[in-house]
């Protein structure tokens, strides 16, 4: 099993972050404008990314302002049955975030390409926490 793993360092509260990565809005500025997000156990958010390609991740664990994990239901083959994690610390007014996208099952181009793309998600919650505008899909250029 192969699992990607990322650290970033946010000045911002770490209950600030923790509302961006559980909220619609949130999650709507840093990830994706097209998905249905709500911060409860068992639900099944939706993330569209266009053509089509929706992903759905069922909400597994909400410890707040310490973890959030996902499970994926339904979206890319190589998604479906993964996690994605984020734990939370805060030291001295900066948000420490890991985000773990694990249980992949090979390391293929398209984990690659994953891999990249989770550390652009983390640019870009770091940019909304900080100054207040992220890069969500619709906004990025590849």
């Amino acid at each position: 099993m192969e699992k990607i793993e990322h650290v970033n360092y946010i000045k911002a509260p770490i209950s600030e972050v923790y509302k961006v990565l559980t909220t619609q809005e949130g999650l709507a500025a840093v990830w994706t404008e097209e998905l249905v997000v709500r911060p409860e156990l068992g639900f099944v958010n939706e993330f569209n990314f266009g053509d089509e390609d929706v992903t759905k991740m069922k909400v597994v664990e909400l410890t707040e302002n310490k973890k959030v994990l996902w499970e994926c239901v339904d979206s890319d083959p190589e998604w479906i049955g993964t996690g994605i994690s984020f734990d939370l610390k805060e030291k001295d007014g900066v948000t420490a975030i890991v985000l773990k996208h694990f249980d992949w099952r090979e390391l293929t181009e398209f984990y690659q390409w994953c891999n990249y793309n989770w550390a652009m998600f983390l640019l870009s919650l770091k940019g909304y926490c900080e100054d207040g505008e992220g890069t969500p899909y619709q906004k990025r250029k590849f």
